[in-house]
């Protein structure tokens, strides 16, 4: 009997870690519409749900002081932002809890063209994810704001796949 519970409990144990980690600390799913966006970009224009319908979308969280967030800036900037911004797509990289100020020069920093918003009380990033989440992730919405492609953290093997769901979206 100490077995059979034993192995219970370790098949159980497995099984929410895996589903914590298939999930990544999110709580929104791939198929689920995108959850309410009400943000103002640096310059004071709206980014809604609604200003992205059209457009194949990412939406980056980031932060001045995400250490992996700004290892992956690049790649963004160069791999998708710029082989895509003539098409029907937008990149959108959204700062989490920071000033202005701060993400202008941060934006300096890191050399990024693409656009930024600010989520200055995180209520967007809270609504995608659970509390404590890690900062680093991308969500690819499709045309009508469907979430098509979730990551987290930059696996270059990940970041790959994220491209060829952003090129497949472009293509239907």
């Amino acid at each position: 009997m100490k077995h059979i519970l034993l192995l219970a409990v370790l098949v159980i144990t497995q099984t929410i870690f895996a589903q914590e980690d298939a999930e990544r600390g999110y709580k929104v799913k791939v198929g689920e519409n995108a959850p309410k966006i009400d943000l103002k970009y640096l310059d004071g224009s709206s980014l809604t749900n609604e200003s992205l319908k059209g457009k194949v979308t990412v939406l980056q969280f980031t932060a001045s002081w995400c250490s992996v967030c700004i290892k992956e800036m690049p790649h963004l900037e160069k791999d998708v932002w710029q082989r895509f911004k003539n098409e029907d797509f937008t990149l959108i990289g959204i700062d989490l809890k920071e000033t202005p100020e701060k993400v202008k020069k941060f934006i300096s920093k890191t050399g990024v063209t693409y656009p930024i918003a600010l989520d200055t009380d995180g209520k967007l990033f809270e609504s995608i994810t659970v509390p404590n989440a890690g900062v680093t992730r991308n969500i690819v919405l499709d045309k009508n704001g469907k979430i098509i492609f979730l990551t987290r953290l930059f696996d270059k093997k990940e970041f790959e796949e994220m491209i060829s769901v952003i090129e497949n979206e472009l293509k239907s």
